[in-house]
């Protein structure tokens, strides 16, 4: 377990990884926090405005924009030595370019969450590079209290941080979307949007706890001839849904290879 952990930026995603690491009673103790900018951070954990000039860090986690990376690494380097494993949060930037920027570390890992991770409900997808056996078992206990980590190839990263990254946002969307519609259809807008995340909301928490996959639940409430039948005909004429669904991924992750090779230049 990582005893000495520095974060480099402390933005929405890092800030929401440290609330859910401290609701699960790490201690404050354990984390370090560097942001120029950020006033506060959870926990009233000090923030400091400079890097330290010394220190042993066993996990460093990077959570600056990736563009700052040529300009943090110099600094953060020298604190990642032989028993620090680097957490990065950086879109696009691909381990091998890690290794370049820190190539005394103990490994690299490429983190891709989302800001459920503040209440341990969040897919983590992890891609590393260097790390023994006993290192991947201490960086997945390390997120377990976050949501659930996956170690995942590199090569299918980009894929990964469209749906379980971005995914959060097409949900959003199609919520609104939802309460919006039934706005147009007659209903008071206030009361359109709580129906719509209330139905959200327990559709999503019997889904996880079910034995059938979604698919299998969609026929299971749609009757022959009755109302949802008559809804889901809609989506699925022509495969309408899935086939929006992928435009919508593909856009998603083609955008997070394009960054990967401007992370290079």
């Amino acid at each position: 377990m990582f005893e000495s952990i520095l974060l480099v930026g402390c933005g929405n995603m890092a800030g929401a990884m440290l609330e859910g690491w401290l609701a699960v009673g790490m201690p404050e103790s354990r984390f370090t926090i560097v942001d120029p900018v950020r006033e506060d951070a959870p926990g009233n954990i000090p923030v400091l405005r400079d890097l330290p000039e010394s220190g042993e860090f066993d996990a460093i986690l990077l959570g600056v924009k990736p563009q700052s990376l040529a300009e943090v690494a110099p600094q953060v380097a020298p604190l990642a030595g032989e028993c620090a494993v680097v957490l990065s949060l950086l879109a696009g930037v691909e381990l091998d370019v890690l290794q370049q920027h820190f190539p005394q570390s103990k490994g690299q890992v490429r983190v891709m969450p989302n800001l459920a991770v503040s209440m341990g409900k969040a897919p983590v997808a992890l891609a590393e590079s260097g790390l023994a056996s006993s290192d991947r078992n201490a960086v997945l206990t390390l997120m377990a209290p976050l949501g659930t980590p996956e170690w995942i190839g590199e090569d299918r990263f980009d894929l990964v941080t469209a749906l379980a990254g971005s995914g959060p946002a097409f949900v959003y969307r199609f919520i609104d979307a939802l309460g919006a519609a039934a706005t147009r259809l007659g209903l008071p807008e206030e009361q359109a949007r709580r129906l719509a995340l209330a139905m959200v909301e327990g559709a999503s928490a019997l889904a996880a706890q079910s034995e059938h996959d979604p698919g299998k639940l969609a026929d299971m409430v749609a009757s022959k001839g009755g109302t949802t039948r008559a809804g889901l005909d809609v989506l699925d004429d022509g495969e309408a849904l899935a086939r929006l669904v992928t435009e919508c991924l593909r856009a998603a992750r083609d955008r997070s290879a394009e960054m990967a090779c401007e992370a290079r230049k």
